[in-house]
């Protein structure tokens, strides 16, 4: 079973090198090998025991002298971000298809080598191990925004590189110091998980994991690198960013930072949801001002992840479930959302809101399944968003009634923001720019279709994605609870 897992992290290693020498044909090999790697996540999901054990193990010495192995295994947690990865993957590739990049070997190479990095990430049992996932996913995204990126793309992608390295950097900080007080001398989570540490030694720790973990989903206010950066990068890289980037630092906390530091979580994890509340609404406030549509979605993401992470610090099953599932909601709305736009700006070359409008004359399959992703979006009941919002601010609501009245607006003011930028693109009537709008076809439109489907699916039976964590959500959270009555 072993095999599946080392195919699961290696598999787009090997597809991102022969992509790297196909030239023209890289978008082709690219997709194939993104297949591929569905084709063994379906085998993995039917292999999969929906209880609290971790499967697929693998454990070889790497750098024993130092303790460091190559750790990596699969359980109700990580097989949610991997399920993530992988059905993105596709359909961002797919997504790029009618875009001529320079170099186009190089970029659906460096697409297959952040998938990757992020497959090692949601499956290190190792935290140096995890570090080098951490860092490696980093990489490509870098090279992908300041190669293929905007007029800005070099200042824009300098301050994300800062802001992402900085959080590494006391990530770095924590890791080291949590091995240096480990007995075995090892980086094994299990043995993190078993540290016995005092109050102050947890506060400096929790701070050191939330950095870096705040800035890379972002929340507020580790964000400033965000709206910028999605704006500048390709729309593939805006995808990876938002739909499953960030997301390693939501599982950064699921994983690493709550189950080690529970003490601090209690001491610090009310300043954490003040701050992800804080952050949802103020990234709304903004949302309403913006004049792009591109900018207006980064905003709105911003609100979407506060949301997730209030959730996750209120310490509770419903909050830790609601978080698993709108990753994965967040997830492919948001690059269905992007997606659109990048469609728009494409014909248009314009994604300034009041330039447009009277799109869904000319374009009626497009602004069919533009608004089956903004309902999702705004968390309608009966599509994906529901379920993950739902039970978030139920978590929340048990943790503090005022956070979940605050963090409830995230619901009210995106489906502001979002169904009247809506209104003003597909809407009303049309004028010179968009009069001659074509609709969707081809690989857009089977990218979109997925989207859509992934979209009601989910919310209509959203059963099997939760039975797959709940197990292992309620494990991280009795033994959250049980550090904490022995206050260690």
């Amino acid at each position: 079973m072993e095999q599946l897992l080392l195919l699961l992290i290696f598999l787009p290693l090997v597809g991102a090198l022969i992509t790297s020498f196909s030239g023209k044909s890289a978008k082709y090999v690219a997709l194939i090998s993104a297949l591929s790697s569905v084709v063994v996540t379906i085998l993995v999901l039917c292999s999969f025991n929906p209880d609290a054990s971790t499967q697929f193990l693998v454990n070889y010495p790497w750098i024993p002298n130092l303790g460091i192995s190559f750790h990596a295994g699969i359980d109700g947690i990580s097989i949610v971000t991997i399920l993530l990865t992988n059905t993105l993957i596709p359909l961002i590739i797919c997504s790029a298809y009618n875009h001529e990049y320079k170099n186009p070997s190089g970029f659906f190479a460096l697409i297959l080598f952040m998938q990757s990095g992020l497959i090692l990430v949601f499956t290190a049992l190792d935290a140096f191990l995890f570090y080098i996932g951490w860092e490696a996913a980093l990489i490509p995204i870098y090279f992908i925004c300041a190669i293929w990126g905007g007029k800005d793309r070099i200042k824009v992608n300098m301050k994300f590189f800062v802001y992402t390295i900085a959080g590494s950097l006391f990530m770095l900080m924590g890791i080291i110091y949590l091995y240096l007080q480990n007995p075995s001398h090892n980086f094994d989570i299990q043995a993190f998980y078993s540290l016995r540490l005092d109050s102050s030694q947890q506060g400096w720790i929790f701070w050191a994991f939330f950095i870096a973990f705040a800035i890379k989903m972002p929340i507020f206010p580790f964000h400033t690198w965000q709206p910028d950066t999605y704006t500048q990068a390709p729309t593939a890289g805006t995808m990876l960013l938002s739909g499953i980037m960030l997301k390693m630092g939501i599982y950064g906390v699921i994983r690493w930072l709550v189950p080690i530091v529970p003490l601090g979580v209690q001491n610090w994890g009310q300043l954490a949801i003040i701050l992800s509340v804080v952050g949802i609404v103020y990234a709304s406030i903004i949302a309403f001002m913006q004049k792009d549509a591109k900018r207006l979605v980064a905003y709105s993401s911003i609100a979407h992840v506060g949301l997730i992470s209030a959730g996750i610090f209120a310490l509770n099953i419903q909050g830790m479930q609601g978080a698993m599932i709108q990753m994965l909601s967040h997830g492919i709305n948001v690059v269905g959302l992007f997606f659109v736009l990048d469609i728009i700006s494409s014909r248009l070359r314009t994604n300034k809101i009041s330039d447009l409008g009277g799109i869904a004359k000319q374009a009626p399959k497009l602004a069919i399944v533009f608004l089956i992703i903004v309902l999702g979006t705004v968390a309608l009941p009966g599509t994906n968003g529901f379920i993950g919002e739902f039970l978030l601010l139920m978590g929340i609501y048990q943790y503090s009634i005022w956070a979940a009245v605050f963090a409830g607006l995230t619901i009210i003011l995106g489906a502001v923001y979002m169904l009247r930028m809506y209104q003003n693109v597909m809407l009303g009537k049309t004028n010179d720019l968009t009069i001659g709008f074509n609709d969707i076809k081809g690989s857009e439109q089977m990218v979109l279709y997925v989207i859509c489907a992934l979209v009601i699916l989910i919310g209509v039976y959203p059963k099997p994605i939760l039975h797959l964590s709940e197990a292992a959500v309620q494990q991280l959270i009795n033994q959250v609870t049980q550090k904490l009555t022995l206050g260690i």
